[in-house]
């Protein structure tokens, strides 16, 4: 009797350990943002509206850019996902102060912009494979060009709050002695600002975005890029933490773009070509780190693993 009943109890106790790990594996497979989007039918993408050539509106104040359409392949795929034809998307616009807190607390699905994947970044939000590999650069007035960093000693540098190059900006200054006094502005066009009306000898930030707005000035040859010796860094797409699901979709997808060499048309048509419903053209062929990125994908917040 005994012996029935140990029996009994051990089978018992194996039925409960394999219902516990096929519980656990299928809360691992659970994707919220997945459950979220098909419980609403609609998924939300935050945008940065003055990051040229990532993500900016158009004539007709519509989300556009390189991110953008990226971002266009990630909703296609999710709609295959969840089997949603008709899924509704939502572009709510972020900025580079709120975009971290907006994905984390729901506000948005994804972020499509210009973000770039940092370890510490890493901490609070999770990122898609790589989609771009930024240097950064200095802009000036060229009345007010210089040839040497040391130049700079002692006057204003503006870059955008929320950036990554602040941070780096501060580090830099304090590593050259510079002294510099930097300002944080609230966005891209404010820091631009600064610098068109002589209130900044220069604004630090991605070179990509620099060309981008000296591109769109009223007057495109009064400003000059200096490059930096800043570490590159990666841009992704912004994805909540702990769910792998989503992000396998999302990674998926533009995945599938690099392996197709899809991702090569893209690029020209964002990058080397004249943009859309305009004549301004940014003449940013592919860099060596992006191409390696395309060959091999990874969604390393190291700028080590981009040299």
């Amino acid at each position: 009797m005994k012996s029935t009943l140990d029996a009994v109890m051990k089978k018992s106790c194996l039925l409960l350990a394999l219902s516990a790990l096929l519980a656990a594996g299928a809360h691992a497979q659970d994707s919220g943002t997945l459950r979220k989007i098909k419980e609403t039918g609609v998924i939300s993408i935050g945008f940065r509206d003055k990051s040229i050539p990532f993500s900016y509106l158009d004539r007709q104040q519509r989300p556009i850019g390189y991110s953008i359409e990226l971002c266009e392949r990630v909703v296609a795929a999710v709609k295959n996902r969840l089997k949603l034809p008709t899924l509704e998307v939502m572009y709510r616009p972020v900025t580079a102060a709120n975009r971290m807190a907006f994905v984390a607390n729901d506000i948005v699905d994804i972020e499509c912009g210009s973000t770039s994947n940092t370890l510490e970044r890493q901490k609070e939000v999770a990122f898609s494979v790589t989609t771009f590999v930024s240097s950064s650069s200095l802009m000036s007035r060229k009345a007010n060009s210089f040839q040497s960093l040391a130049e700079l000693k002692g006057r204003t540098v503006v870059s955008t709050a929320g950036t990554t190059t602040v941070k780096a900006l501060q580090e830099w200054s304090r590593a050259l002695d510079l002294d510099l006094r930097i300002i944080a502005a609230k966005d891209h066009a404010d820091a631009f600002a600064m610098v068109e009306s002589d209130r900044a000898a220069a604004f630090a930030m991605d070179e990509i975005l620099l060309l981008g707005l000296a591109a769109t000035a009223a007057k495109p040859g009064d400003y000059a890029v200096h490059r930096s010796d800043l570490p590159q860094e990666p841009y992704g797409m912004v994805l909540r933490k702990r769910d792998p699901e989503f992000k396998r979709v999302v990674d998926d997808a533009i995945i599938e773009l690099y392996r197709s060499g899809e991702i090569h048309q893209i690029y020209r048509k964002w990058f080397q070509s004249p943009l859309p419903n305009s004549r301004i053209e940014l003449h940013m062929p592919m860099s060596a780190a992006l191409r390696r990125v395309v060959a091999a994908p990874t969604d390393s917040g190291d700028p080590a693993d981009y040299r």
